[in-house]
């Protein structure tokens, strides 16, 4: 019996590390929840040249610097040598706190989202290493290493996508 319970008490102890390992890097912005005081200063890591590998194929991310209370981005996938499809992304400061936008554009540059729509995400939580929007999550590992945490897909099967880039090195 005393052994049964151990190995239950084993199992159990496994399951919780299994699942704090996958537990969601996102977070949700309850309904009426305001988002939190920030500026765009606090993501000035994030500027630079990305790269890494997401979606069946090579993944890259451009980030100016912090100006005029945005920063922009651009994003590219690259599979088997061709563009599946780019980004337009921006960060900027609303209302005291920071909303990330972005557009999808096919590899003709056509856009997805009609002309005036953008995909927008609210910020739930910032602090030095991570800014967490409704959704998505961009935390640095380091100065040379980010993740980004995205959920795609549509109801009932959303999933949790992760980008690991690296830093892109000049020369």
């Amino acid at each position: 019996m005393a052994r049964h319970i151990i190995v239950s008490a084993a199992l159990l102890l496994l399951a919780s590390v299994l699942s704090a390992a996958n537990a969601s890097q996102t977070l949700t912005l309850a309904p009426g929840q305001a988002s939190p005081k920030a500026s765009i200063g606090q993501l000035s890591w994030l500027a630079g040249h990305w790269r890494g590998e997401a979606l069946g194929g090579i993944v890259e991310e451009h980030w100016a610097p912090p100006s005029a209370g945005s920063m922009v981005g651009s994003f590219k996938l690259i599979v088997k040598d061709k563009v599946k499809f780019y980004e337009i992304e921006i960060i900027r400061e609303v209302a005291d706190s920071l909303v990330l936008q972005l557009k999808h554009f096919h590899h003709d540059l056509k856009g997805w989202e009609e002309k005036q729509q953008t995909v927008d995400f609210a910020l739930v939580k910032i602090d030095a290493n991570a800014a967490y929007f409704d959704g998505f999550t961009i935390r640095k590992i380091s100065d040379n290493e980010i993740h980004m945490f995205v959920v795609l897909g549509r109801e009932p099967e959303l999933k949790e996508v992760i980008f690991k880039y690296q830093r892109v090195l000049p020369g």
